[in-house]
């Protein structure tokens, strides 16, 4: 650990613990997780797991994302993050298996369902209903529109929350409605745009950014980084404070409050 502020923590199963060190959130919290290059890429265009790419596939990258996850109520991302990850579930074991038994018992400690529940955002509707992680159960935050065109389509797993008639889906909303179904703790892992707004709309507590010693480059695909769809400097630049720093190889592991200190 290279810096660590003074903060909230759970009481981490010893293993997790021995990893990652003292980690906990405030009663209600939403916070992101991003690996993002040296260069400041976090997306490849059309390349599927673009994070995976980034990362190398780093086994400590991987761990702090199944850590995330068994802290969280639910993971909230948009359609386009699912469908750009086929195969993909979004709960702890899944990105690190090893860990799966003490995932569970921390999830079991802080009271909370044996998974995190998957959380979609659609304004069209249009998602992949037969994605595995859409028939493991899901909860659909769409428009009114959405909904209509979701009807009869989804599994039985799965149920909607309608915010709005039409139009993008108002994230501010959509909070609004995850907290009065008791998720308090939320962790988004979608895409710069879904970011973007939560940053712009003040919804966004917390950052976890790890940076991976690669040099990722651009040229002629769309390479975004953390943010897009938000333009903030210099007009309403967000300035963010860093909780904690950690560093395993070549790989520095970052926490920022967006928070006022």
């Amino acid at each position: 650990m290279l810096y660590e502020g003074d903060l909230p923590h759970y009481a981490l199963p010893t293993d997790l613990e021995s990893v990652y060190g003292r980690l906990g959130f405030a009663e209600r919290a939403l916070y992101s997780n991003f690996v993002t290059s040296l260069d400041g890429v976090v997306t490849l265009g059309s390349t599927p797991s673009a994070g995976s790419v980034i990362s190398g596939r780093n086994r400590w990258d991987r761990f702090l994302m199944g850590l995330l996850r068994a802290c969280a109520d639910v993971v909230l991302l948009g359609a386009g993050t699912l469908r750009a990850t086929p195969g993909h579930h979004w709960t702890p074991e899944h990105i690190f298996p090893d860990m799966a038994a003490s995932f569970a018992d921390l999830r079991s400690a802080l009271g909370r369902k044996p998974q995190p529940r998957l959380v979609l955002l659609t304004a069209s509707g249009q998602i992949a209903v037969s994605h595995p992680a859409v028939v493991g159960g899901a909860t659909i935050i769409t428009t009114h529109t959405g909904a209509a065109a979701l009807e009869g389509r989804l599994p039985d797993s799965c149920d909607v929350i309608e915010v709005g008639k039409t139009g993008p889906v108002d994230l501010q909303k959509a909070v609004e409605e995850l907290r009065t179904r008791g998720n308090e703790v939320i962790l988004t892992e979608g895409g710069p745009h879904v970011t973007g707004e939560l940053i712009a709309r003040s919804l966004l507590d917390e950052a976890f950014i790890t940076v991976s010693p690669v040099v990722a480059g651009r040229d002629e695909e769309p390479r975004l980084g953390m943010v897009a769809g938000a333009e903030l400097l210099p007009a309403r630049g967000v300035w963010s404070r860093l909780l904690s720093a950690r560093r395993q190889g070549d790989f520095l592991f970052l926490r920022y409050g967006l928070r006022p200190g």
